[in-house]
């Protein structure tokens, strides 16, 4: 679905007799595709979804970008109808960028708008936006609560503990959330200064889902790795799904393998030709989507993943990595699956 065409926001109207409850209550226990720059773009996605991901959440987009109608950031709005339902994320820090830029994307008629208060980068702090909110919650509150004004689509937001391990006000700002409209949560269990390091502490998320006046949904995030840690999770904390983020890099079958051992359905590890597949349909999904040339740079990030504990992968990844076209890519996997084959046999 193209921005470019504001025939969607007809669509957004209908969308909107939707609460984000009701979205998640399609499914039992809905698992999550976390939003990741640069990773969970549209070719992502799409199979993060064959793969069994219940609801999607778009790359982040910048407020300011968008409103200033950057191409990139615009890209980023588009998704296709299959991906549903899906969510479209923005930061920002300025009110009116963050207002126009939800506005601009109701108007890509996703089924929610979430607004990223937890990204822990520095270019993203730095302007004061992402995780940055966390040290002035006040105002983490009267910007949210004006993007709620000023969209008819389900708001929820994507947030941390606090910023550091002195200041974690988590429960404070669930229930304030919940006050000005914000109708989910989504908590990734770190502080800020943690980045992506240590353990994620889902203590103070199972603190969060023990408060009486809790009404609006909230989704656990961080190291959630595993079909066994997801049942674990769900039934300790009790929240009310899981979303799945680094551990989908290059390793979209976790989806898959989660709901099996949710279903008591022992997952099957998938083989080479499957790997060298999808990561096939990945790389060529992108370059169609975007170019060749983008694709080759952007999948290396991926590769690891795909073929994770497989013998003899490295010089193979080294050979990928310098490959100037998909075909060269692909005849260097063909090969390795071939002589695989025949040591094995």
């Amino acid at each position: 679905m193209s921005v470019k065409n504001y025939f969607p926001y007809f669509c957004s109207q209908i969308i909107k007799m939707q609460t984000f409850r009701q979205i998640i209550d399609r499914d039992p226990f809905p698992i999550f595709l976390a939003p990741m720059e640069s990773v969970t773009d549209l070719t992502f996605r799409m199979i993060c979804k064959k793969m069994g991901a219940d609801i999607l959440v778009s790359e982040f987009i910048s407020s300011d970008a968008l409103i200033r109608n950057v191409s990139q950031s615009v890209d980023k709005l588009n998704f296709n109808e299959e991906e549903r339902p899906i969510g479209i994320q923005i930061f920002g820090h300025n009110e009116s960028s963050l207002i126009e830029a939800a506005q601009i994307a109701e108007s890509a008629a996703p089924d929610f708008i979430d607004i990223n208060w937890g990204c822990p980068v520095k270019k993203v702090v730095s302007k004061g936006a992402g995780s940055a909110i966390l040290k002035d919650i006040p105002k983490m509150v009267y910007l949210t609560e004006e993007v709620v004004k000023h969209v008819k689509l389900p708001v929820t937001i994507k947030t941390r503990l606090g910023w550091d391990h002195t200041n974690k006000p988590i429960v404070e700002v669930v229930e304030r959330m919940q006050d000005i409209g914000v109708q989910g949560v989504t908590i990734h269990g770190r502080t800020r200064s943690q980045f992506y390091s240590g353990t994620a502490d889902w203590s103070l998320i199972g603190e969060v889902m023990q408060n009486p006046r809790l009404q609006i949904p909230v989704i656990g995030n961080g190291d959630i790795d595993s079909g066994p840690k997801a049942i674990e999770y769900k039934q300790r904390y009790g929240v009310d799904g899981i979303m799945i983020g680094r551990a989908a890099i290059g390793n979209p079958w976790i989806f898959n393998h989660v709901k099996k051992y949710m279903g008591g359905i022992p997952p099957q590890t998938p083989t080479l030709a499957e790997r060298i597949e999808l990561c096939l349909e990945h790389l060529k999904g992108m370059a169609q989507n975007k170019n060749e040339k983008v694709a080759l740079l952007e999948m290396r990030r991926h590769y690891a993943g795909y073929f994770r504990a497989i013998p003899f992968f490295k010089p193979v990844k080294l050979q990928l990595m310098a490959a100037e076209d998909i075909a060269t890519c692909e005849t260097i996997l063909k090969k390795w699956e071939s002589q695989t084959n025949k040591k094995r046999s």
